[in-house]
């Protein structure tokens, strides 16, 4: 097989985007452009390498395999990359990806942690919902992801190999409430009294739940307001815009102005913390952050 670096680099782009369009944006290419790259590693593999669906792209059996030798190919060039201009690593990186809600209660005191017991390991991070750092995990542009499951705790991973998960905590989900108004002075909420309330939520997709909103509710949600930033979201509860939903965890963090409410009448909501990798042995980078980020949770 003849395939150039470029050709990996679109491969694992794919994979990570679940789309052309979204993976030429990240790289800087336009859509033809991936497009070619993607048929010319299909013609150089002598097989399919794409699955053409509805919601996107996934690889095929046979991308999956290309894939984790692309990875080693990737890793390679820029280990060489670095010994030939002499700026080999002083430390070690960890890629490490959080799910919105993690990052702003975990990520802080993890971070200290590590800076005290390893300050040789570099950590850079980067958001996302759980499907999308998912796909970034099996691309291998991260190390090490930080993500959240509800009830039933199913898997959302069936491709294979599994990753590798540990739970890290479990965490009840509340409502954040304006501290003035309906509900003021109060420290839980029947959720019938949530039906005709104005929600803000993050944006969602088809293939992602709307995120904000509590789940099971009476009536379909009023969301009045859509915003993925929790600052954002927390601030605009504390003026009396509307509610949230957010982890229990996240009471120390409200900003004055926003009370945390318990939802009674509808079973409780548990919010499952994972810390999930590839398969195979750690590097002891890895293992150091992920022993920060229980220890800390």
């Amino acid at each position: 097989m003849d395939i150039s670096s470029t050709g990996l680099r679109v491969l694992r782009q794919i994979a990570e985007s679940g789309s052309f369009t979204a993976a030429a944006a990240r790289l800087g290419y336009t859509q033809s452009a991936v497009s070619r790259q993607a048929a010319a590693l299909e013609r150089s593999a002598g097989t399919t390498l794409f699955e053409r669906r509805p919601d996107g792209v996934r690889l095929t059996p046979a991308g999956q395999t290309l894939l984790r030798h692309a990875h080693t190919v990737l890793a390679s060039l820029a280990a060489a990359e670095r010994e030939l201009t002499g700026t080999g690593p002083g430390t070690e990186p960890v890629r490490l990806g959080m799910v919105i809600s993690a990052g702003v209660a975990l990520l802080p005191a993890a971070l200290a942690h590590l800076a005290a017991t390893d300050p040789h390991i570099t950590v850079t991070t980067s958001e996302g919902t759980t499907p999308t750092l998912v796909r970034a995990l099996r691309a291998g542009t991260l190390d090490l992801a930080v993500l959240t499951s509800r009830p039933p705790h199913r898997t959302f991973d069936n491709d294979s190999p599994r990753l590798r998960i540990e739970t890290v905590t479990d965490t009840e989900l509340a409502v954040a409430a304006p501290s003035t108004g309906q509900f003021a002075g109060r420290t839980t909420v029947h959720v019938d009294e949530l039906a005709d309330a104005a929600w803000i939520a993050a944006p969602s997709s088809s293939s992602e739940p709307l995120l904000g909103v509590w789940p099971g509710l009476p009536a379909r949600p009023r969301v009045a307001h859509r915003a993925r930033d929790w600052l954002t979201k927390l601030h605009l509860v504390a003026g009396g815009f509307g509610v949230t939903t957010v982890p229990s965890r996240f009471s120390p963090l409200l900003p004055p102005g926003v009370s945390l409410l318990r939802v009674e009448g509808a079973p409780p909501e548990t919010r499952r913390v994972l810390v999930a990798r590839l398969p195979g042995r750690p590097t002891p980078a890895i293992t150091a952050v992920t022993r920060a980020i229980s220890s800390t949770a």
